[in-house]
């Protein structure tokens, strides 16, 4: 291991000085050992970092006295060095092990912020969604304490756009005081009741009985009453796409899907057809999703994706690719055999799969090819309902006629949990009559049309038609649209795409989807952590970035989340070009 050098660095929010000592080793052992060492002995130190040889750094400082976060970028390696500040009593010190971007995709990797600092070391106790072992244990998250309008605030009182909307989610943004109250109010007349058995809410309002709108739990057709079949009622009334006869409640959109495929054996059990229990999806679903969980299941089979960009043939128009798309559905079907089939499930703009609306006449031509072999489908509306295309649901903006439909999210702006199913007359009379036969329909959730998460969820529906939000996201989202597409001509960038208030960003080479960066680079995780230096938050999958703002967004908001875009992109483009002339 070569001698420290010393050198000075400066925080790039308070200008304070650093004294900072290097060392250059490529030895772990020797690296904790020194470590633990120079902690003891070198009480005046404000910051001590060692360097791999041959790697490009980076420094940001912060006046945080527990830790620094460095990356160290080569055009093969990539890994964050260790890093620690001398204090007399903190011992503790970050192992950061290799950082494989093509598995973990959080932009924020590490941070200065003491207020997250858990006692026992650094980490936290929690079995994080969607993040990597190493970066729980050794990392502390960005903690976010409060929000405001389309804007939350970390532990540190950092001020960040909130440019996806918590998970796609908070639509009227984070502080709607309607929301709140009318969670409380639920919370001081009946914070809980369940809805199995028949049994209500409210039992002396049965006048708000209404038998005709609510599928409910583990009865044989009957329901219960006030804030839970007043939000069935009122979500029926509001899906136009085709009539619905009843509302299923759960608690997120996964358990919607989930509860989707109970539903359809179900009915197809009662109808005798025990075969017709497979279920198509389409490709390009998140296969992180899928690793070391046995997944997908062997009833779940993929059809082709409808991303146009990348899977067109030369000279094949939207229509032309989505005739041969809705031919190749039909060849899977006749294949497995159609009595084999027993739904289809799409999303109307493909979300978390990196955003993807469909080409031309798509759904047209698939609903067609699903009806004329007797196969449900099922509209996947979870992200996309209550206004986030410019229309109330995506069914309304691509004419789907569902059997069924999965909602969540915005339907409560996700202040409190809840999802829900809808469900055709078709189908939910086979099961009003097979819960007859049966004594019950033995399906439900403890917390399934849970007062509270109603009470909300009624609130929030009242708010989008009051302000009419439907009208409000098609005059916002034009700008929003527009100004991102300017960075089209980028040449980092392959494809913008989008609809509405929800927009992806993938990033190539050459502008070709045939021509991916390395995925050791991480360009997508360096555009989102270059973003959330700016003060802004997206979704990074890879090389794809995703956003889908509140819908309360202003036109002042869209302008800085425009000029952030362009900043973190221009950052972005200046590291590729760096990488590339390191691989020469």
């Amino acid at each position: 291991m070569e001698s420290p050098s010393s050198t000075f660095g400066s925080c790039v929010s308070c200008d304070r000085d650093y004294n900072v000592e290097l060392y250059t080793t490529t030895d772990s052992v020797t690296m904790n050992t020194l470590l633990r060492s120079t902690l003891r002995t070198k009480a005046r130190l404000n910051l001590l970092v060692f360097v791999f040889p041959y790697l490009d750094s980076e420094f940001r400082l912060c006046e945080t006295d527990l830790c620094l976060w460095i990356r160290l970028m080569k055009h093969n390696v990539s890994s964050l060095a260790y890093a620690a500040v001398s204090r007399g009593v903190q011992e503790n010190f970050l192992q950061a092990p290799l950082w494989s971007r093509s598995n973990s995709t959080e932009s924020s990797l590490k941070r200065d912020d003491s207020a997250n600092e858990v006692k026992s070391g650094p980490g936290h106790s929690m079995l994080a969604p969607f993040t990597a072992g190493w970066q729980s244990t050794d990392l502390h998250p960005l903690v976010i304490e409060k929000s405001e309008g389309s804007y939350v605030y970390d532990t540190n009182g950092k001020k960040y756009l909130d440019a996806l909307a918590g998970l796609w989610a908070t639509a009227l943004g984070g502080s709607e005081s309607r929301l709140v109250d009318a969670a409380v109010a639920q919370l001081k007349k009946l914070p809980f009741y369940h809805s199995f058995w028949n049994r209500t809410t409210v039992p002396s309002l049965l006048k708000k009985c209404l038998w005709d709108n609510s599928l409910y739990l583990f009865t044989a057709g009957a329901g219960v009453w006030d804030e839970t079949v007043e939000l069935a009622k009122e979500l029926l009334e509001i899906f136009t796409a085709r009539k619905m006869a009843k509302a299923f409640f759960v608690n997120s959109g996964s358990e919607a899907n989930d509860t989707q495929v109970k539903l359809v054996w179900y009915y197809n059990n009662a109808l005798g057809r025990p075969n017709k229990k497979k279920f198509i999806a389409r490709a390009k679903s998140l296969p992180a999703l899928h690793q070391k969980f046995d997944l997908p299941a062997p009833f779940v089979l993929h059809t082709d994706c409808p991303h146009y960009w990348r899977y067109h043939l030369p000279g094949e128009t939207e229509e032309e690719f989505s005739t041969r798309l809705a031919n190749s559905l039909e060849q899977l079907i006749l294949k497995e055999g159609p009595e084999t089939i027993a739904a289809f499930i799409a999303e109307p703009v493909m979300g978390a799969g990196g955003v993807i609306p469909p080409p031309a006449t798509y759904f047209e031509k698939v609903q067609a090819v699903v009806k004329k072999y007797d196969i449900l489908f099922i509209a996947d509306e979870v992200i996309c309902a209550f206004g986030r295309l410019g229309t109330m649901f995506g069914c309304d903006r691509y004419n789907i006629k569902p059997d069924l439909v999965s909602l969540a999210k915005a339907l409560s702006s996700a202040y409190l949990p809840i999802g829900a199913v809808l469900v055709s007359p078709e189908v939910s009379e086979v099961i009003h009559a097979q819960s007859n036969k049966l004594g019950s329909f033995s399906h439900g959730f403890t917390y399934s049309g849970h007062p509270v998460a109603c009470a909300v969820a009624i609130e929030a529906l009242k708010i989008y038609k009051e302000r009419n939000i439907v009208d409000q996201v098609s005059k916002i989202s034009q700008r929003f649209q527009d100004g991102i597409r300017t960075f089209s001509d980028s040449p980092i960038i392959g494809e913008i795409r989008g609809v509405g208030l929800i927009l992806g960003t993938e990033f190539t080479d050459n502008k070709s989807p045939n021509d991916p960066f390395p995925s050791e680079w991480g360009i997508g995780a360096y555009f989102g952590a270059q973003c959330e230096k700016h003060g802004m938050l997206v979704r990074v999958a890879g090389d794809n970035i995703m956003m889908s703002p509140p819908y309360i967004i202003s036109p002042e908001e869209v302008e800085t989340l425009i000029s952030i875009y362009g900043k973190a992109l221009k950052e972005t483009e200046k590291k590729v070009q760096e990488l590339k002339s390191q691989r020469k």
